[in-house]
């Protein structure tokens, strides 16, 4: 049995008409994925950097502390 190319055409246009909208639908989710990805990636960064700083001011005021130490037993 011979298809004709209207049996071809009408395979790749079925075809084309249930893929597209599910190639829509992945790329939606995956844009949808990277921004909060990126809103999460912000947010770990802000806290990640107040916990640099409050370790740097814990080690201004413990070596603060050793200063005043050694400044009294001398």
């Amino acid at each position: 049995m011979e298809m004709t190319w209207i049996q071809i055409l009408v395979l790749a246009f079925g075809n084309l008409a249930w893929m597209l909208p599910v190639f829509f639908w992945v790329r939606s989710e995956a844009r949808e994925d990277a921004r909060h990805f990126a809103q999460e990636t912000k947010e770990l960064r802000r806290e990640m950097v107040d916990v640099m700083r409050a370790i740097q001011e814990e080690m201004k005021d413990f070596h603060g502390r050793l200063c005043a130490i050694e400044e009294r037993r001398k």
